[in-house]
Formats: C-alpha cells, structure tokens, sequence
C-alpha cells in the first residue's frame, strides 16, 4: 500500500474538481460583493452555516484556511477585510483560490503543502484558523491541532468540521452496513484497493476522542459545537447527524 495516500488524496481531488465537485466550485461575484456588504454565510459542514459570533472581527484579521482551497469561504473572509492565507494539498483548489481573488482585485497567500506535515508558518501568527471538512483524507490528526495551536495567537479561535464516522459504514446506497469502523485503508488491503477502484481517495473515519480529545489534548478549550446532516441521500433524509463542528480558542498566556 502507497505510503504516500496524501498525493493519491490531492491526485483524486484535483479530479472531482475537474468534474464539477461541490466544493470545488468557487463562488460568484454577486456572491462576493453581497459579502462586502456584511449578506454572507459559509459552512465548516455540508449544510448549516457557521453561526456568525463564532468569528472574530474580521478587519485586519489574518485568518488561515487550512485545507479550505476552491474559492468559497476564503473569498469571503477577504471581501470581510481579512488578511487571508490559504493552506491546501490540491492544485486545483488553490487555483480557484487564485481565480476568484485575481476576479475581485484581492490579495491572498497561497500555499500548496501537505497538513500531515508541520505547518509552514510562524508561531502566534493568525487570528483564526478556518478548518472544513478535510481530515478525514489524513491518518492522523492530532498533530494537525497541535500545529493549529501553534500557529494561533493567544485567544485564536479555530473553527472546523469534521465527519463522526457513520457514512463511512454504509455502501452506496447508505441503506446497508458494509464496513467497520474505524475506516482505514492503510490497515486493510481490500479496503485499499477498493479505494482505489471507486475513485474515493484515500480516507478515514477519526473518533471523537481523535478529533474534540485531540483538540482538548492540543491546549484548546472547546467554547461551543453543533451537529449537521449530509445534505443529501437516504441518512439525510433520516436526519441522521453525521458531522459536527467546534468553536475552539487557544488559551491566553495566564489560563
């Protein structure tokens, strides 16, 4: 088995967006200037906007996205008076990044890297991090907070989604159990290849300990949290919470 799954991840990504991913599709300039005037909403999970005191003052902030490339939230932020940095393993999302920001005459920082490495940045150096649904094509992600934590300043704020594991046990047709859990092709060769055949990448399902522990275990505190649901399909349609999302701060120096 490739060692290497995040080149296969961002290979496979690259792919969807060529083919017209929803997340990969980047937003409109009747989209941006409604932002400009404080009409705007973005999400960390599939369908429930990120409640707007989650974030912090927008002017003059520097906000990352990390693995948050395709042109839809980070546009946003900017139209807001951010300062903004994008962080994303895939070509293809960080070239609508490009796109949108050469459309509407702003600056971003673009940065093409792998987030299972250390981050390529300063300690104490952003004001948010802005974390979407996106570990799931990592193995482990403790150190993924760890290097938030790090790269916050004190009193940051993180923002991310991330899955809880249940689409992962369905087939197709998310009526029958197929797989356990955890779901990890690296430790199942079948499931690797199957992997490969479908054109799915190379994912994961993390555990609540893995992702709100690890953030705990990192040095966050946990200020607030909310589930959602897929946005389509026969879980959805049972209203069956598969995500979740976490407002979480870096504590100050005397906390």
């Amino acid at each position: 088995m490739n060692k290497n799954y995040t080149e296969i991840n961002s290979t496979v990504i690259n792919r969807w967006v060529e083919s017209g991913w929803e997340w990969g599709t980047p937003i409109d300039h009747e989209t941006f200037i409604n932002a400009r005037q404080d009409d705007w909403s973005v999400v960390l999970t599939p369908t429930k906007p990120v409640p707007k005191p989650w974030f912090c003052e927008f002017k003059n902030a520097r906000i990352l996205g990390l693995a948050s490339g395709g042109g839809q939230q980070i546009p946003i932020f900017a139209a807001l008076g951010a300062h903004c940095t994008v962080l994303d393993y895939s070509e293809k999302q960080l070239l609508n990044e490009k796109i949108v920001a050469e459309r509407e005459h702003y600056d971003v920082d673009i940065v093409q890297a792998d987030m299972t490495k250390p981050l390529p940045f300063e300690n104490e150096c952003f004001d948010l991090i802005f974390h979407p649904v996106s570990n799931c094509y990592i193995h482990d992600v403790l150190p993924v907070w760890k290097e938030c934590y790090r790269v916050l300043k004190k009193n940051g704020i993180l923002l991310a989604g991330f899955d809880n594991g249940i689409n992962y046990l369905f087939d197709d047709d998310e009526v029958t159990i197929k797989y356990k859990l955890p779901f990890n092709p690296l430790d199942d060769m079948k499931l690797y290849e199957d992997s490969i055949k479908n054109g799915w990448g190379i994912q994961f399902s993390h555990s609540i300990e893995e992702q709100i522990g690890g953030q705990l275990q990192a040095g966050f505190v946990l200020t607030d949290i909310y589930q959602d649901i897929n946005g389509t399909g026969n879980l959805h349609d049972h209203n069956v919470p598969t995500f979740y999302a976490t407002r979480a701060v870096k504590k100050n120096s005397s906390g």
